[in-house]
């Protein structure tokens, strides 16, 4: 049955009405919602009013990297992710790469992208774009109320551009705005000069003589493809240097760490999943940050995909004897603005890296998505992935099988020199619980 009025219930009725229609009135259900509620009520409050409908709240782990090593600064960073393994391969990575004279990391730009769409019916696009090189200025004087505080900062539009799109879609243009936000992510300072320069755009052609068609605009919206807001984080060092932990040599791990990467630049498949493990680091301190993983992911993965074919955002090579490792990647991120300023954990994250600009905080999760990925291709390459994988999982199996902490440290140890598979550590718990003495 639908439910109407809804959004205007309380959050104490929308609760009722959930557990009487989905759950039986089931009394444990109700408990389980209340119980995730912050007993601060300030704070509760600010974390309701972050979304709309809120009911309760969804608790995802907050650790922590230490020793990343980032152009000669050491960085304590937050990560907030549920999959286990993440953040003990990015301070294992962290670790690897303090001694060899840590990540350099550099922003090669940091402009962002925004666009009006219109439609035009006329003939001549020397005459359109004749016409919008007239009244450009107009663009920058009109704007100038939206723009005077970021311009104070440093920021504002950079540029403004036609554009012509009509072999994509008849009658098809585009205003082409490109943007400094500073250290703001910017949407809503992007959103909102695109709609004024719409108007202005609709108000100068449509009064003109010189253009007969009227233009109707689609819509005015920022791009989150940010392919000119970009870092490059490297490490590099001596091949003999590359000492992994294994059996394997120095030589030996460098050149098929090199070959795995060399697949994941040449075989979608194989990067699609490399690509996520990158995301893995990134996602994790975009969460801690306060910012949009979303538009970081598609931002990320239409870049993988810049040449026409799906590939890897990480590369690797060795010359003269020396081993490099870099990633390039475009992160359009915020220091201020959004909810980091609201959000307790996120101002305590910004305050554990010592309050970050935007540029350094690119460089931050540029470097936990190399550092992830280092990680991952370590262990594809020697030892295998699940070995670590599954003992970071371990005590998720024994978690959802409700053991005791003793039984817990009797089964952690027993798997410390064998990988846990899922239908092992049943077993395994099985005879614990039956009285067994592993060995």
């Amino acid at each position: 049955m639908k439910v109407s009025g809804f959004s205007k219930l309380s959050k104490l009725a929308k609760i009722e009405w959930l557990i009487d229609n989905h759950f039986g009135g089931n009394e444990k259900a109700r408990e389980t919602l209340l119980n995730y509620w912050h007993s601060d009520e300030k704070l509760q409050q600010i974390h309701d009013e972050f979304i709309e409908n809120t009911l309760t709240n969804f608790y995802v782990p907050f650790g922590i990297a230490p020793n990343f090593l980032i152009n000669g600064k050491n960085y304590t960073v937050p990560m907030v992710i549920e999959e286990s393994s993440v953040v003990a391969a990015a301070a294992k990575s962290a670790n690897f790469w303090f001694d060899k004279g840590g990540f350099k990391a550099t922003v090669k730009s940091t402009i962002k992208i925004g666009h009006v769409h219109f439609t035009w019916d006329g003939d001549h696009f020397d005459l359109l774009d004749n016409f919008i090189t007239s009244i450009n200025q107009k663009f920058y004087s009109e704007t100038n109320s939206i723009t005077a505080n970021m311009q104070k900062r440093g920021g504002g539009i950079l540029e403004i551009n036609l554009k012509d799109k009509t072999q994509d879609i008849p009658n098809y243009y585009q205003l082409e705005v490109k943007f400094e936000t500073c250290d703001s992510m910017g949407a809503n300072f992007i959103n909102s000069c695109l709609e004024k320069l719409a108007d202005v755009l609709k108000s100068e052609i449509n009064s003109s003589e010189l253009i007969p068609n009227q233009v109707e605009v689609v819509m005015c919206i920022l791009s989150n493809y940010t392919p000119e807001c970009i870092v490059r984080v490297d490490v590099t060092c001596p091949i003999e240097q590359m000492v992994e932990g294994t059996d394997i040599s120095a030589q030996k791990f460098a050149e098929r760490f090199t070959l795995a990467v060399n697949i994941a630049e040449t075989q979608p498949y194989r990067a699609v999943t490399h690509n996520k493990g990158i995301m893995n680091g990134i996602d994790s301190v975009i969460l801690a940050t306060g910012n949009d993983f979303r538009a970081v992911e598609a931002s990320a993965h239409a870049y993988a995909s810049r040449d026409g074919r799906y590939s890897s955002l990480t590369h690797a090579k060795i010359e003269n004897g020396i081993f490099n490792f870099h990633i390039e990647i475009p992160l359009a991120l915020g220091t201020v603005g959004g909810i980091t300023g609201l959000h307790p954990m996120v101002k305590f994250s910004h305050q554990l890296m010592g309050n970050p600009n935007a540029e350094e905080l690119m460089m931050i999760a540029a470097t936990v998505g190399l550092a992830q990925n280092f990680s991952a291709l370590r262990s594809l390459t020697t030892t295998g992935i699940q070995q670590g994988h599954m003992k970071m999982h371990l005590l998720n199996i024994l978690n959802q099988l409700e053991a005791t902490e003793e039984e817990k440290k009797m089964i952690v140890k027993y798997f410390i020199k064998n990988t846990p598979h899922h239908a092992e550590v049943v077993d395994a718990f099985q005879r614990v619980r039956g009285g067994e003495v592993l060995k």
